[in-house]
């Protein structure tokens, strides 16, 4: 059964191999790129679902889903629409509404940072404020108590921006289980991929 891991709008699909390097049976995972899967069409969120539900559809059977950040916010969008597609759901650093002051102050910080600086996020400078702007109305609080696959949520504890939102879905997604990773901020795949491996490996176990 594929497990599909799905990264953040600030980070690339690699941004998953350090953790799979870690991981026992990595031998079925699956990391979109996000950019790819788009396929040229414009930079948008509607956009973005729509390609990401196309891609799930071509895997046979159920999949294991596991998002960070924008990667968790498709992942549990797609959960809600397709429940009998998604074996498991896991979601690290996810928000789930978007928080429109934080957002506001990143979108001023970005605006004055240069081309370049986006080289080594998923989507460029243009990209990233276009999908930026049509994530401003997105909020799951209503949806997700209608979550019904096992969930796990993942949150580094110095992940200040997404603490809330993950107590937030442990407490209103039925059996959600709730991991916190000490010494660890928002990329967690990036900044402990051991700890995190294991962590997915114990979870895929009890599902597989």
């Amino acid at each position: 059964m594929a497990k599909i891991l799905i990264h953040g709008s600030g980070h690339k699909a690699e941004s998953w191999n350090e953790t799979i390097s870690y991981m026992e049976n990595n031998d079925d995972i699956l990391c979109p790129n996000l950019v790819s899967i788009l396929e040229g069409k414009e930079a948008s969120y509607v956009n973005l679902y729509s390609s990401f539900i196309e891609y799930c559809g071509k895997i046979d059977g159920p999949v294991h889903l596991c998002g960070i950040s924008l990667g968790g916010i498709l992942a549990l969008n797609y959960a809600l629409d397709f429940p009998e597609k998604t074996k498991t759901l896991i979601l690290i650093g996810t928000p789930y509404k978007v928080p429109k002051a934080a957002f506001a102050f990143q979108n001023m910080i970005f605006r004055f940072l240069p081309k370049s600086v986006f080289e080594n996020m998923a989507f460029d400078k243009k990209d990233t404020f276009a999908l930026g702007n049509s994530m401003k109305s997105l909020d799951f609080s209503s949806r997700v108590q209608n979550i019904k696959c096992p969930t796990l949520i993942i949150c580094g504890k110095k992940d200040n921006a997404n603490m809330k939102s993950a107590y937030y879905l442990a407490q209103n997604i039925k059996n959600a289980e709730l991991k916190i990773i000490e010494n660890v901020g928002h990329v967690v795949n990036e900044e402990a991929p051991e700890a995190l491996a294991k962590i997915l490996d114990e979870y895929y176990c009890l599902y597989s």
